[in-house]
């Protein structure tokens, strides 16, 4: 029993697809299966304008293991893949390799050359191979689709609330801290830095956030994500002043939690004007954090 898609940020939709799936899969008795592209297929052919990712694949496998899915099945998205027909696709993957019994899939599904196959050639497809199909509807959250286009939209405007409703939990950037130029230190704020790879990120400025991997319980402070204007550095970074924290954290593993949006990037004129505001914004996320701990 499988499903198939992009499952960018494993969203209230996605988790609504895999609870049909597994309850599908125990009653015919088989194995849940969840089949991904990597690259997603509109990042393969976006080629330089890369479409923001909610989630990375290591955060995108950490969600779908959490909600008990069996197993995982991650196909190559390349320029062969691409170019099979939907027909190929099917009988040579899902019905050859895969031996598929019954398939889920989303409203929005397609899939193929061209995205040329529908959920009516798919329901022909599979009676003409004897597995069977279904597809979910569109998934609500107060009267709005559920979409990882949506939530992508939500954040870029620092709807973080809203926005970690209709994925069912906190958006999150995941990676190991590299080092920097350490120009933060010498500022008074020393940062944490996670490489985004030049990853599209759906977040850009200054956020509230909290910081877990760094003992048992998450640290709290103020995150930046852009690329940094008054450095010439390419690199599209994500960095973290973490508060009352100045261990050496090199190699660590960490996931920045995004709270609260404080502001935009702006341009400064001087590392001092940039210092100054800086602080401001650590003294908002503190107070933001402070009354969300508290219950305000």
């Amino acid at each position: 029993m499988a499903t198939i898609g992009n499952f960018d940020g494993v969203h209230l939709g996605h988790t609504e697809i895999i609870k049909r799936l597994k309850k599908h899969a125990a009653a015919l008795g088989l194995p849940s299966v969840v089949i991904l592209f990597e690259p997603q297929p509109a990042e393969y052919f976006a080629r330089g304008r890369v479409p923001a990712r909610l989630s990375r694949f290591r955060e995108k496998f950490r969600l779908i293991r959490e909600r008990g899915v069996d197993r995982l099945l991650v196909l190559r998205f390349d320029q062969q893949l691409a170019a099979y027909s939907p027909q190929r696709f099917v009988e040579e993957f899902l019905v050859q390799r895969l031996g598929i019994k019954a398939l889920i899939i989303g409203d929005d599904f397609r899939f193929g050359s061209g995205r040329g196959g529908d959920f009516t050639l798919l329901h022909d497809l599979a009676e003409r191979h004897g597995f069977s199909l279904e597809q979910t509807p569109p998934f609500l959250f107060i009267g709005k689709r559920i979409s990882s286009t949506y939530v992508r939209y939500l954040l870029r405007h620092g709807y973080m609330g809203e926005a970690e409703r209709m994925l069912g939990h906190p958006f999150c950037i995941e990676g190991r801290v590299v080092e920097g130029h350490k120009q933060g230190r010498e500022w008074g704020f020393p940062t944490a830095n996670i490489d985004l790879h030049r990853m599209a990120s759906p977040v850009a400025g200054i956020f509230a956030v909290r910081v877990h991997g760094l003992g048992d319980e998450p640290r709290i402070g103020v995150g930046y994500v852009g690329d940094r204007p008054i450095i010439e550095d390419p690199r599209f970074v994500l960095e973290v002043h973490i508060f009352d924290y100045d261990e050496d954290c090199y190699g660590r593993h960490i996931t920045v939690q995004f709270c609260d949006k404080i502001r935009d990037d702006i341009h400064f004129d001087s590392f001092a004007a940039m210092a100054e505001q800086i602080a401001r914004d650590c003294e908002v996320a503190r107070e933001r954090l402070t009354f969300e701990y508290h219950g305000g």
